[in-house]
């Protein structure tokens, strides 16, 4: 994949097709959309995202009504949150998503069979009768590669730490910051451990976990950390306590990476300073895949009862190419991104997971990673 190339929109048809009726982009009725974040926007990242995918719906002149229900950091409000905004049957299409909430939402979910419901980032088990009653007929699940986001990731923070660009230091170290120590954080750990090691071998890899998801002070001490380890440059995959990532970095006169959404662009019109310390994100393109789901309901078109996953070639996931990324990076790493992406796509390397039968653990040695029909080294300086 190149720069320029166009989303390309892959639909997983594994099960029987429940077309809305009467769901059209045309319909008379606006489409009523619930969507239930469990925590709060602005976190700059993560529900943000999900909120944009329905802010794109309006803007563009759908259909649609929404209504989003911010359930807030305390966790005790996750079922009963739920619960009650399922029980308000005044909504069509009722939106959430994480792993925490999947298992509050497959066991209602038979309740309401005249009602649609769509899972992001956690997958629904449909043939497991004790998560899904009745196999969840009327919801769709999507995920995203994350592993393949980051992957693409350590490839860029191995290249920028082996740069010798302004900022960075002879010592070959990278940093990761995860929120929770869980496996989909996890998961883009070994993919941005594996990405690195492609790069370079002997990089260092300086992974830790905040314990939480809003507290910008812890992530600025571990970052702060980090940077007096000489990490050049630190991946945030917290949230909204990765923030404090971005303020040690301008503090330190170091790099950082974002997570979820082009975070450089929340900052670049208040905080230029700090923004130009955000040389890219991980883009896990929430708002994206909300916004396609919510277009194929209204043309009938999206499967029920089915998991979709979205990776690089399907715009789920990739880096924030923006104006920063473009400015501040050597153009012969704008080389290696574009080529390890058509690489990825071709399928000369497979990524790693936390996932699965074949799982690999954070802190994997570059020897023990698969081998890749891909040589890094022709494209760096």
């Amino acid at each position: 994949m190149t720069r320029s190339k166009l989303f390309a929109l892959m639909l997983v048809v594994i099960m029987v097709m429940v077309a809305a009726a009467g769901t059209t982009s045309a319909q008379d009725e606006p489409l009523k959309i619930v969507l239930v974040v469990n925590g709060v926007l602005g976190d700059k990242s993560f529900f943000d995202s999900a909120q944009s995918g329905m802010e794109r719906l309006i803007d563009e002149g759908y259909n649609v009504e929404v209504n989003t229900i911010e359930l807030g950091t305390d966790e005790a409000n996750r079922e009963p949150g739920l619960a009650d905004a399922m029980a308000n049957l005044e909504y069509d299409v009722l939106i959430t998503g994480t792993w925490q909430m999947g298992e509050f939402l497959g066991a209602r979910v038979h309740q309401y069979p005249d009602k649609y419901f769509l899972m992001y980032d956690a997958p629904v088990p449909y043939a497991d009768p004790a998560f899904c009653v009745e196999g969840c007929p009327n919801v769709y699940s999507v995920t995203y590669l994350q592993n393949e986001g980051s992957f693409l990731v350590g490839v860029y923070a191995a290249a920028v730490t082996t740069s010798g660009i302004e900022g960075t230091n002879e010592d070959v170290i990278i940093g990761a910051l995860g929120g929770q120590d869980i496996p989909v954080i996890n998961d883009f750990v070994v993919g941005y451990e594996q990405g690195a090691c492609l790069v370079n071998p002997d990089v260092q890899r300086i992974v830790q976990y905040a314990g939480g998801w809003n507290d910008p002070a812890t992530g600025k001490e571990i970052a702060l950390a980090m940077y007096e380890q000489k990490a050049d440059i630190v991946f945030q995959i917290a949230g909204g306590t990765g923030e404090g990532v971005f303020e040690a970095a301008l503090e330190q006169d170091r790099y950082a990476i974002g997570v979820d959404s082009d975070q450089a662009a929340l900052y670049v019109d208040d905080k230029p300073e700090l923004a130009n310390r955000i040389l890219t994100s991980m883009m896990k393109n929430v708002g994206f895949s909300l916004y396609r789901a919510v277009d194929l309901h209204l043309k009938g078109e999206l499967v029920y009862g089915a998991e979709e996953q979205l990776g690089i070639a399907e715009g789920g996931v990739g880096l924030a190419y923006n104006d920063i990324y473009f400015d501040n990076t050597p153009e012969y790493i704008l080389d290696l991104i574009d080529a390890v992406e058509m690489a990825v796509d071709e399928g000369d390397i497979s990524i790693i997971s936390a996932f699965g039968d074949d799982a690999y653990a954070v802190g994997t040695a570059c020897a023990d990673m698969p081998e890749a029909a891909f040589d890094a080294s022709m494209y760096l300086e």
